[in-house]
């Protein structure tokens, strides 16, 4: 008997013109959108190997350490998945809206934004009068007359419903997932397909929820103008309402100075404040130093100081001392400089970190929210992948490149003592190089858990609430 509700509850849907229209769209704009993200993808790849190859060139004619820390700052390539997902990574880059304004004007649409408003706003669409829009037909009555219990009815209701929905969805995507096998510049790994089986799990019970919505909206009212008008209200709370305006409360309870004015600090705290401390440091050791040492007290060229080290060794031995002297009062300048600076990042990631929990927290309210985090973190397009890419930068490449970077200039001064390394041109062939690797899968997986578990729980309580409403349901 379930069986045959649901297929009424389908056979209704597919015939009926809101069904039409969400299968044309879908059919429509799915394909189109991942075809759109599809070569926006292959540009972006492009970019990264033409950036990466400027940055080859530069290292093997101009690198010297002082420099070549900001050019070979870690950059994550792009992931295959931004054919379906866009993410935070792959924001528009406001540095070339006048080159090309339409993408900052108009952001390309991607699965997340399909799902998460349109199949909504769908399912709601789909269930507002499948309770009260019955009874106003006098169909609901004539169900219950043959003896049907209401827990079937309800369940055949949700359940067509929401296959119903599914079906111009999983075609579009289809479509889609074409667009993307056809492409031979993308290639995706098993890993990316359990991924995105994952992801339509989620979108199963994101459409789930709110059709089950619908029909406790429709279950609390008599007229399907009347539940049409609740639903949208719903749906602008949930989707629209709650998402932009957690982080705003979050930053009235939990507030953090900005990124901006942190990091204009940070940079006067390592540049401007630390060269004078380190000329004054540099002076005061100097002026101690010609004391044991006043033939460091002569002026010399470059030149004429490294053909002195070679023939004088008295001179050499007094060059080799004042050269430990700078290093060491330029190395006391960034240790202090660089522990104002820690101290200051760890203030402010602090501050930050609590503004962005409870920012996380108030916004899985919403559906729309936890469906966003699931699906992004999933695809490593999201919060977590950021996580993941500090990590990979800031415990492995950083220390690595440090150690290098010591190394090489302790061996260059060892071979010649005269010569200012960090500003001099040297081979890097063999420096390490930042590589990025995206987090397993089931790392990923378990960084989900809680919005799953969030949406389960919504899924959950509207449905016992729209049980228990459409079962105390005046039919008559």
């Amino acid at each position: 008997m379930l069986g045959t509700l649901v297929k009424k509850e389908i056979l209704n849907s597919v015939f009926s013109f809101r069904f039409v229209v969400t299968f044309a769209l879908l059919v429509a704009i799915v394909p189109i959108t991942i075809f759109i993200l599809t070569n926006d993808y292959v540009k972006k790849v492009d970019e990264y190997s033409f950036r990466q190859n400027g940055i080859e060139n530069y290292l093997k004619n101009y690198a010297h350490f002082n420099r070549i820390g900001n050019v070979i700052a870690p950059s994550q390539p792009p992931i295959p998945f931004y054919s379906l997902v866009r993410g935070i990574s792959s924001d528009a880059n406001m540095n070339k809206f006048d080159d090309d304004p339409l993408p900052v004007v108009f952001p390309l649409l991607d699965l997340v934004f399909i799902v998460g408003i349109l199949l909504s706003l769908a399912a709601l669409i789909f269930s507002y009068d499948a309770v009260c829009g019955e009874k106003e037909d006098g169909t609901l009555k004539l169900m219950m007359s043959n003896r049907l219990t209401r827990s079937k009815i309800l369940l055949g209701k949700i359940i067509g419903g929401t296959l119903t929905l599914l079906i111009p969805f999983v075609l579009s995507l289809v479509l889609g997932l074409f667009v993307i096998l056809l492409n031979s510049r993308v290639a995706w790994a098993g890993t990316d397909w359990a991924t995105l089986a994952l992801v339509f799990l989620g979108t199963v019970i994101y459409v789930f929820l709110f059709l089950v919505l619908g029909v406790f909206i429709s279950a609390r009212h008599h007229s399907s103008s009347a539940s049409i008008m609740t639903s949208l209200f719903v749906w602008v709370l949930l989707i629209l309402v709650v998402p932009n305006l957690s982080p705003y409360l979050a930053s009235l309870i939990s507030p953090a100075p900005s990124q901006i004015k942190m990091n204009r600090e940070i940079s006067r705290l390592t540049d401007v404040e630390r060269d004078d401390l380190g000329r004054k440091l540099q002076a005061e050791r100097l002026a101690e130093l010609v004391k044991k040492y006043p033939v460091l007290a002569e002026r010399l060229s470059e030149t004429e100081a490294k053909d002195r080290v070679e023939k004088d060794p008295a001179f050499r031995e007094a060059y080799q001392a004042r050269t430990r002297e700078v290093d060491a009062a330029w190395g006391e300048a960034n240790r202090i400089q660089n522990k104002k600076r820690d101290d200051l990042r760890e203030d402010f990631n602090r501050k930050v970190g609590a503004q962005t929990r409870l920012a996380r927290g108030l916004s899985m309210i919403s559906p729309l929210a936890d469906f966003t985090y699931l699906a992004t973190d999933l695809t490593s397009t999201g919060r977590m992948n950021l996580v993941h890419f500090r990590r990979l930068s800031d415990d492995i490449w950083d220390p690595s490149y440090g150690q290098y970077v010591t190394g090489r200039i302790t061996a260059l001064q060892k071979q010649n003592p005269a010569v200012d390394w960090w500003n001099t041109p040297v081979d890097v062939s063999d420096m390490p190089r930042f590589q990025y690797r995206e987090e397993a899968l089931t790392a990923r997986v378990k960084g989900t858990l809680w919005p799953f578990a969030i949406m389960m729980m919504m899924n959950l309580i509207v449905f016992s609430a729209a049980y228990i409403s459409f079962v105390k349901y005046d039919v008559r």
